[in-house]
């Protein structure tokens, strides 16, 4: 839209032009910058932000923090405001208030927060100077937030906002009132640390939800039930997979049905490797420091890292298996004629992640990666790179993954390597994406410490998203660790080092096929495929029969013989998620037939043998569907 300079704010000018606007737009933007709608506006051409759009969204979840904050306020004057972020799918903000806050007080803020809303009270930014800004927050028992204001350099315009008899520092953009506000929810209360420092007093952080209208936010909570049901904690305890417990945080102890499951998955990808041209290695877990300074971990990754003390020297527990795939490919010369070189392990890692981010098997201290890496010429980038995205792709698609999500991450701040390494670097992975078939986005800064790197993103059955795969290009490491190979010439070269896994670390990918099937595994990866139930001792040497039968076929049976009723063993399995359930009585043994239902409590009626196992062995197998692909 254009503005004339006889107009004063951007809501005149909306209001002049369309007026129907003002019930969706929340800001505009200029020349990329965002401005709340009562900013003066001079002789530019500006764009609408409206409240449904990703933006407007962002702006009503800022303005929504306020709010709560407000509302704290009202409820708890004594409580001191600190920060108010926006974050995925919602907002925050910490308080420091010693009291703490029960569900009752979060009904109570719920409350008021809606009172506020249909009050549509503006939301007034004004500019104070720094020592203005401390003061006026000082005044107001406000020290965290003074504290902040301290902290911001000196030249910095300093915007603060008002909202009836509540005041906040921000930058802002905000809602034009609190009208906007309506659709959100407080979803819970935790503890958090005044500026992350475990030093620090520990404040109150209320977590919140908001969105554009209810609907969207009704669809949002929906998401959030079906999530909590599909929580892989709660469904590994259930299924009897894995428990987690103090004495090793963030370790997985796996149970038999659990490690089951596991293994099916490596051994599925361990014929990846073979079909695609891997040979399987295995490297140490413990290795003196100085490779790991060599390599360029110690600089920029000591901190994640556990160490060791023995006769005087120290050792690092590996967090990535690349510096030893490089000593293993430095065992003997290489030829040109010998690359590629694609090595692969199952690396069994450990990284001291902080304790509050560690949650059930997705984010953990010890995993296993499908770890692979690729030695090879310059010219031999492009080839593998592509093979490995197509190869990536076709694996997800066999997991039941049928949306894929390609994001190039660029170099970060804290890396390894000169900026002529990482243009090449960074320009080879971007013409191979420009040359391909996919769609994928720049994430810029997010690459790893020694090279870009392309990432493979997974959205599941509830639209979340989840990073798994990624291939990354390395000159770094080759040079640090002094790799080469004999070129065409007969002279030294150095390779090219591309890290990559399919599936990042079983332990997540594990977690994440949990939630996005509820834990009703496809057949082939389910520990417990089977369990025959006899209704009474008089069917059981019938049920063992048939165990036996399916057993001899390759599947994982077991007759289930306790003198619990029929119902109740029916329930405990398809809480297990056993994926088929055979019931036979009398009716059963007579005509020599099963009764069949499945995890998911579908019945598909009675079976001879002959036909159940025609029906078994049609169910999708990847494993078998590799050796038509690759």
């Amino acid at each position: 839209m254009h503005c004339e300079v006889k107009l004063k704010t951007f809501y005149d000018v909306i209001k002049t032009q369309d007026k129907s606007r003002l019930k969706s737009a929340v800001a505009v933007r200029v020349a990329d910058k965002e401005f709340d709608l009562s900013r003066e506006c001079h002789d530019e051409n500006f764009e609408i932000i409206d409240a449904d759009t990703p933006e407007g969204v962002e702006i009503i979840r800022h303005s929504a923090a306020h709010l709560l904050a407000m509302a704290v306020k009202q409820l708890f004057p004594k409580a001191q405001v600190t920060i108010g972020p926006v974050i995925d799918d919602g907002f925050y903000y910490d308080f420091s208030w010693s009291d703490g806050f029960s569900p009752q007080d979060i009904d109570k803020i719920e409350q008021v927060m809606r009172r506020l809303v249909k009050k549509r009270l503006p939301l007034q930014r004004f500019v104070l100077p720094q020592e203005e800004a401390v003061q006026f927050f000082r005044d107001d028992n406000e020290h965290y937030k003074a504290e902040i204001i301290e902290d911001i350099p000196k030249e910095e315009e300093l915007s603060l906002y008002k909202q009836g008899d509540f005041t906040d520092l921000c930058r802002g953009p905000h809602v034009p009132h609190t009208g906007f506000l309506g659709a959100f929810k407080l979803t819970k209360v935790a503890g958090a640390y005044w500026r992350g420092d475990a030093q620090n007093e520990m404040l109150q952080r209320i977590y919140g939800t908001a969105w554009a209208t209810q609907e969207a936010l009704d669809k949002y909570l929906h998401l959030q039930e079906e999530a909590k049901k599909r929580d892989h904690r709660r469904l590994g305890k259930q299924m009897d997979w894995f428990h987690l417990q103090d004495e090793a945080p963030g370790m997985i102890f796996w149970h038999p049905r659990g490690w089951i499951a596991y293994n099916q998955l490596e051994q599925f990808i361990r014929k990846v490797y073979v079909k695609t041209g891997y040979q399987e290695i295995k490297t140490p877990q413990i290795i003196d420091r100085t490779l790991w300074e060599k390599s360029g971990h110690w600089d920029k990754y000591a901190e994640n890292m556990f160490t060791v003390e023995c006769e005087k020297r120290t050792y690092a527990i590996k967090p990535m298996s690349c510096p030893g795939h490089v000593q293993v490919f430095n065992q003997g010369l290489k030829s040109y004629k010998e690359l590629p070189v694609r090595y692969a392990e199952f690396g069994c890692c450990h990284r001291n992640e902080a304790s509050g981010t560690l949650h059930g098997v997705m984010r953990v201290r010890g995993f296993v990666q499908d770890d692979g890496h690729i030695f090879c010429a310059l010219d031999q980038i492009g080839q593998e790179v592509s093979a490995f995205i197509k190869q990536t792709y076709t694996i997800y698609n066999l997991l039941g993954f049928d949306e894929v999500i390609l994001r190039l991450s660029t170099r970060p701040e804290k890396r390894v390597g000169s900026d002529e390494v990482w243009d090449k670097s960074e320009s080879a992975l971007e013409a191979i994406l420009e040359n391909s078939e996919y769609d994928y986005e720049v994430l810029p800064g997010e690459g790893a410490f020694y090279g870009p790197k392309i990432e493979f993103s997974l959205k599941d059955c509830l639209g979340r998203i989840w990073q798994c795969g990624t291939i990354q290009v390395d000159f770094s490491m080759p040079e640090r660790l002094d790799a080469n190979f004999v070129n065409a010439a007969g002279e030294k070269e150095r390779p090219v080092m591309l890290h990559r896994a399919i599936l990042g670390t079983f332990e997540r990918f594990m977690g994440i096929m949990i939630e996005n099937t509820a834990g009703h595994m496809p057949f082939w990866l389910c520990p417990q495929q089977i369990a025959v139930l006899p209704i009474g001792g008089a069917h059981e040497a019938f049920c063992q029969e048939i165990t036996q039968q399916l057993k001899a076929l390759g599947f994982r049976a077991t007759c289930d013989a306790r003198s619990e009723k029929v119902n109740y063993k029916i329930r405990e399995h398809t809480l297990a998620r056993t994926s088929i359930m055979l019931i036979v009585g009398d009716q059963e043994v007579s005509s020599g037939t099963v009764n069949v239902r499945d995890s998911k409590m579908v019945q598909h009626g009675q079976m001879t043998m002959e036909a159940l196992t025609t029906w078994l062995k049609a169910k999708p197998d990847p494993n078998q569907e590799l050796e038509n692909i690759f």
